[in-house]
């Protein structure tokens, strides 16, 4: 009998996720159905759902199988000692297609076809483990700001294209219409009617009023300004425009607010973490990107057996695909995404100001990669990195980085030879 987290199984549970209602099959270690009921996304559904497989045996024999890796119902399961096993969708879809030739679904149907996944490739697939309750922390601040960014950037594309269709002189004036200063701009003079009179002296003024930090003279900014195409100055379409425009920044002046907010927890929690030291080491990570590169990567020790699991989680390492004589190597698509975009942001980063970085970049570059693939390739090298300083609890050091340290002595080798000749 296979083992799921070196336990023998005495029984094998799906779990259909639903918003309101969750769909639960029990199977038996002979495929037998022996259980089949439903749970409302409650307190007192979850209380029954472990009320009832509790009778089964020990929690530690009854595995239980859902399509996602988090939430409250994830959490009780884990709390009660059941192994959690987060299944793909798009292989249960899969898995669902070739099993149930008609096509039917229903929820009760996909809480089987869950449980009879897990019964039968147990021995495949990867048992939850758990972050500790710092790294959850850290995880929820991370996410939450890395959402309220992407909500940002949506704020203010919808902001310059208001300005490109009704005044393109508003959104020339300053580099980035999200700055303090763009938008104390913005609800000064919301219409070109209203920056009609605007002179060499008053914009001078208001940017020493606004604390602007900028080099260019006021002299510059109005000429932006009144190069750019007319605005539409009057008509009921200026009227709706100019609500829209400070609508906008309004929104985008509170995203402001709370995502430095955010940066503040980021920051706190990071140093709090055990490992936070580990990853605001690392050449020109930041505060904020050793945060996100920590809250995906995580606590458990025991979650990866190689730093080639993390890269394949990261999406840092390709697929290949083989068949016959073809044989292609493609971009990794399944992966965290938010790992990704972390760690891949790193490694671009430290190329600026790491010379093995660089070097490992500039032999991407030389082999034919472009910029993203040598990004990848650099990141996966960084996670080999990552991984040794991660096991050994011991933040990076250069002059420990035996690759690093050949790369500084071939470099002074030559510089001696070119100061000789």
């Amino acid at each position: 009998m296979e083992t799921v987290a070196g336990v023998e199984p005495l029984a094998f549970v799906g779990v259909d996720w639903a918003s309101e209602q969750h769909a639960v099959c029990v199977l038996g270690v002979d495929g037998r159905n022996r259980d089949a009921f439903a749970i409302a996304h409650s307190k007192d559904g979850f209380a029954k759902l472990i009320r009832r497989l509790g009778g089964l045996g020990s929690p530690r024999q009854v595995p239980v199988a859902i399509e996602r890796p988090d939430g409250r119902l994830v959490d009780a399961l884990l709390e009660a000692g059941h192994a959690v096993v987060p299944v793909s969708p798009n292989a249960i879809k899969s898995w669902r297609e070739s099993e149930v030739l008609s096509g039917a679904k229903d929820d009760p149907g996909d809480a089987e076809v869950i449980a009879e996944y897990l019964r039968l490739r147990a021995h495949k697939l990867t048992v939850l483990a758990p972050f500790r309750d710092d790294t959850r922390a850290l995880r929820a601040v991370v996410r939450a700001r890395d959402d309220l960014v992407e909500q940002r950037v949506a704020a203010n594309n919808q902001l310059e294209a208001c300005l490109d269709a009704f005044w393109p002189g508003a959104k020339a004036v300053f580099a980035d219409v999200c700055r303090e200063i763009a938008l104390a701009f913005l609800e000064r003079y919301p219409t070109p009617a209203s920056a009609r009179s605007l002179g060499e002296k008053r914009m001078a003024a208001f940017l020493a009023k606004h604390g602007y930090s900028g080099r260019r003279p006021a002299a510059e900014l109005l000429e932006r300004l009144r190069a750019a195409p007319d605005g539409i100055a009057e008509g009921a379409e200026t009227e709706a425009r100019r609500d829209a425009v400070l609508g906008y920044a309004r929104v985008i002046r509170a995203l402001n607010t709370s995502i430095k907010n955010l940066d503040r927890s980021v920051s706190a929690h990071l140093g709090e973490h055990p490992d936070g030291e580990i990853f605001a080491s690392l050449p020109r990570s930041g505060r904020i990107n050793a945060a996100q590169m920590l809250a995906e990567w995580g606590d458990c020790r025991e979650a990866y057996d190689c730093p080639d699991a993390v890269a394949a989680l990261a999406g840092a390492t390709p697929v290949t695909k083989k068949s016959g004589k073809h044989e292609a190597v493609h971009f990794r698509w399944a992966c965290n995404k938010r790992f990704r975009k972390a760690i891949t942001t790193f490694a671009d980063n430290s190329r600026h100001a790491s010379p093995w970085a660089a070097d490992v970049y500039q032999r991407a570059i030389a082999r034919g990669c472009d910029h993203p693939h040598a990004v990848r390739v650099l990141a996966r090298a960084w996670i080999r990195v990552i991984w040794r300083c991660w096991t050994d609890r011991k933040p990076y050091n250069a002059t420990n980085h035996a690759a690093a340290v050949r790369l500084a002595g071939l470099a002074n080798n030559n510089q001696k030879k070119r100061l000789a000749a």
